[in-house]
């Protein structure tokens, strides 16, 4: 027999257990409830006694309708508990953080109700990582080239790629603050279209953290910081479409140049996926990488900037993107992004530091 819900327990306030065969002293007193099914009290002085419960038949009754009271109290000092609990957590993550989750040992705050400057949206990545984002232009005998860096130390060593300064004679870098260094070539890496430069007379400077693209999934939500067009600083989001996408990049300097600053690749560097050259002709002098793919807009000049995961560390150095009219043997500018573009993975730079330090092998 199931159990029916009684609201004030007052309807069985006279019922009585039918009794069968010995009854005396010995026989167990009946409980202070009735029996779940419902009974109709039958009159007699015990409904109009001086109590309203008789012989203490509804003692624990009357108990647990006291109890109620306190129970309730305790459910408000848990939930205000709970609110405070939170407040603290939230005002303890405010001032224990070191305010942009990223940088030299800095730690990324993860689901916590703090300002949109934290980890963990597009608007807290950017305010993080911005900083350590800069514009690179490069002049060479073929011309000028703009990109993008991203800064890994605080005396002003930049990673960027291989042909954002591939055979310049001179470079300059601005800051996101608006001020300008000239750089110089450290090393460069054309299999890998790695370069590291260094800034003269640079110190202090904001740098980023380095994550690990070995745990990127595909899904991953990821923002892009770059210099498109000469537009410093400019953000855009996205997901990692797809892992491990082999793409091939001219390594010739003056090959990619030409397509770069004027050719039939509209200021992009000229690449090739899945069988087919895009932005121009690669040249015979060619190599090629794994990269993660991505979703979110590039668009020339995003070269060398940074892929970021929503930790604010960098997962990728963006490297090629795809414009429908670069592919045409037309010329003109490119239309610009459609979604398909490419980065090179992080932890291939971080493999590669080491040698771009010595010189390189370019």
């Amino acid at each position: 027999m199931t159990d029916n819900y009684r609201g004030s327990g007052d309807a069985d306030s006279t019922q009585q257990h039918p009794t069968q065969g010995f009854q005396g002293p010995a026989y167990p007193p009946p409980p202070s409830y009735g029996p779940a099914y419902s009974a109709t009290p039958a009159p007699g002085p015990a409904a109009t006694a001086a109590g309203p419960y008789p012989h203490g038949a509804h003692a624990s009754g009357g108990t647990a309708r006291r109890a109620k009271a306190p129970v309730a109290l305790l459910a408000a000092v848990a939930l205000a508990a709970a609110v405070v609990g939170g407040g603290s957590a939230a005002l303890i993550g405010a001032y224990t953080g070191n305010g942009n989750g990223v940088g030299n040992g800095g730690t990324a705050v993860h689901g916590t109700t703090v300002s949109q400057s934290s980890t963990g949206t597009v608007a807290g990545v950017a305010q993080s990582v911005s900083p350590a984002i800069v514009e690179i232009n490069a002049a060479s005998n073929s011309g000028e080239s703009t990109g993008s860096g991203v800064i890994i130390t605080s005396d002003g060593e930049i990673v960027t790629n291989n042909h954002v300064v591939a055979g310049a004679s001179s470079v300059k870098v601005q800051l996101s603050t608006g001020k300008t260094y000239t750089a110089k070539v450290v090393g460069t890496d054309p299999d890998k279209d790695l370069a590291l430069i260094e800034l003269e007379g640079a110190s202090g400077l904001k740098t980023a953290s380095l994550g690990d693209s070995g745990q990127v999934k595909v899904g991953d939500e990821v923002v892009a910081i770059g210099s498109p067009e000469g537009l410093t600083g400019t953000v855009t989001s996205g997901i990692i479409s797809a892992l491990n996408r082999d793409v091939t990049v001219a390594k010739d300097q003056d090959q990619g140049q030409q397509q770069q600053q004027g050719g039939n690749g509209g200021g992009n560097w000229p690449f090739e996926f899945g069988g087919q050259q895009f932005n121009g002709d690669t040249g015979s002098s060619k190599t090629t990488y794994k990269a993660l793919q991505t979703d979110a807009s590039l668009n020339p000049g995003n070269s060398g900037g940074a892929l970021i995961n929503m930790n604010g560390q960098i997962i990728g150095i963006n490297s090629a993107m795809y414009a429908p009219s670069s592919s045409s043997s037309m010329g003109g500018s490119s239309a610009g992004s459609v979604g398909l573009g490419f980065a090179i993975p992080i932890n291939t730079v971080k493999a590669d530091l080491s040698a771009l330090r010595s010189g390189g092998t370019g």
